[in-house]
């Protein structure tokens, strides 16, 4: 990283209001700060009063002193549930509430450059160009999926969409350039498929594809990923993206370019759940290598039959288990009948711990863990891939169908098992990671981590990659500042 003086360009980072767009771009951002940019991140309220009870971001000020926080309403009530099937409605109620509210901040905070969230891409888009100033978009999601969005109409003129029924769900999709049959019609994202998933969130796929459209208009797009990992989606991308910056991952390479001060402070995890560090403790007395971590994120749910599933499964694998159950992962609704088998209360003890909400990134970091079971977002997915976590992949919505194809069939470090949620089908793919495939898929993954430290290294990609950025923000601010000055 160059040293420089304190810019004058001003940053202003506009997340989503959903714990995985919002922890990508934090680290971001404290990444643009320690490059001496002035950086404002934009959340909504409810986000960063989360963040405030469950996160160390009230320090981060003092760390990094060009970086400071700004909040505007999500225009629901406090008590909106804001996961499970109503998980989207925060940000489509920020999408029609916060125009003017951004314009305002923009325009009397002085931005030179703002960085937004790809699923805000066409308000920003206007915006931008109505008052001026440039914009950047951030895709939250890998390159790959990003590439599956964009190609979506080409699926339908090629007649390799819509999907017909299940009978069509293995059927092998041929028309994405540098994807060429790697993905089935089940491996698309979840918004191709002709229903949705009890629980899934609705987003109609035209309102994706377009979205998706709309970065062809900024000056740039920001991907949290890194060259080795997504090398066909990203030499696609670039034919039609000509200023891209992949810059992952990005919770590593803020820990390389700003190590914990202390070994009294704990680096951030940008969470807005509460963790139970406790579980490290317990990881503490596990053997190296013994242990599935099992997390399926902050806004999936799931029916109570599906979650004993997973539960015997787990149980009946015999091998320990850390296993992240949110208090409203159970899909809202269902009975609250809390009886729990006594074999499975006994095996838990045994082997297992169960808890609300874990410091993920140290978790993955862990000798004693062997293997995540994930839903595959993408936060979850580089963070595996970047500690050497092999992975079990139960996706849910969205780009997640995608990310656990290239798990289990182009990086091969997991297993895919999505459409299934069966114990015996969990058992068997457990002890196939833990046990009988564990060198196999070990050595997999460590090779991905090796070239993700790379990345983030002086002279990886992703290093130079952010030098580039910061040097482009540091241009279309002087010439958003020329234009002010005329």
């Amino acid at each position: 990283m160059k040293a420089q003086q304190t810019s004058s360009a001003h940053v202003l980072i506009f997340p989503c209001p959903a714990q995985g767009h919002v922890n990508s771009m934090l680290n971001l951002a404290q990444l643009l700060a320690l490059h001496n940019l002035h950086v404002t991140f934009l959340n909504t309220e409810h986000i960063h009063n989360r963040l405030t009870r469950f996160s160390n971001i009230e320090s981060l000020p003092a760390r990094y002193p060009t970086l400071r926080f700004k909040t505007i309403p999500d225009g629901l009530p406090e008590e909106h549930p804001r996961s499970g099937e109503r998980s989207v409605e925060p940000l489509q109620s920020v999408k029609v509430h916060g125009k003017p509210l951004l314009r305002d901040i923009l325009v009397q905070d002085r931005v030179t450059c703002l960085v937004v969230d790809g699923f805000f891409g066409k308000l920003a888009n206007d915006l931008g160009e109505e008052v001026g100033v440039p914009v950047i978009h951030f895709r939250t999601i890998g390159a790959s999926c990003f590439w599956t969005y964009f190609c979506v109409p080409n699926l339908f003129e090629s007649s390799e969409l819509p999907i017909t029924g299940e009978e069509d769900m293995d059927r092998t999709i041929t028309s994405i350039p540098g994807m060429e049959n790697l993905l089935r019609c089940r491996d698309l994202p979840s918004f191709c498929r002709p229903t949705r998933a009890k629980g899934e969130p609705i987003v109609p796929l035209e309102n994706i594809v377009s979205e998706t459209h709309q970065t062809l208009r900024p000056r740039a797009v920001i991907f949290n990923t890194f060259d080795d990992l997504e090398a066909p989606a990203l030499s696609q991308i670039r034919r039609r993206f000509p200023t891209v910056f992949t810059v992952g991952p990005l919770h590593q390479h803020r820990e390389s370019k700003a190590p914990t001060a202390t070994n009294t402070m704990r680096s951030s995890n940008n969470s807005i759940w509460e963790e139970d560090t406790s579980c490290m403790a317990w990881l503490d007395s596990q053997p190296s290598r013994s242990v599935i971590y099992v997390s399926f994120g902050s806004v999936t749910t799931m029916s109570r039959e599906s979650l004993m599933e997973f539960w015997y499964g787990l149980v009946n694998s015999k091998r320990r288990f850390l296993w992240v159950v949110r208090s409203d992962m159970i899909d809202a609704g269902e009975g609250k009948d809390e009886s729990i088998p006594g074999e499975l209360v006994e095996g838990t003890k045994e082997r297992g711990l169960m808890v609300g909400w874990v410091p993920q990134v140290e978790v993955l970091a862990h000798k004693s863990v062997g293997a995540f079971m994930s839903h595959c977002g993408w936060n979850s997915t580089i963070e595996s891939v970047a500690a050497g976590v092999p992975m079990i992949c139960w996706p849910y919505f969205a780009d997640q169908q995608v990310n656990s194809r290239l798990v289990s069939e182009y990086w091969k470090v997991g297993l895919d098992m999505k459409d299934v949620c069966d114990r015996k089908v969990v058992e068997n793919m457990v002890n196939e990671v833990m046990l009988i495939r564990k060198d196999e898929f070990l050595e997999s993954a460590e090779k991905l981590a090796v070239l993700a430290r790379k990345s983030v290294s002086e002279g990886g990609s992703s290093y130079a990659n952010l030098d580039r950025l910061v040097e482009l923000i540091e241009l279309i601010s002087q010439e958003r500042l020329c234009t002010e000055s005329r």
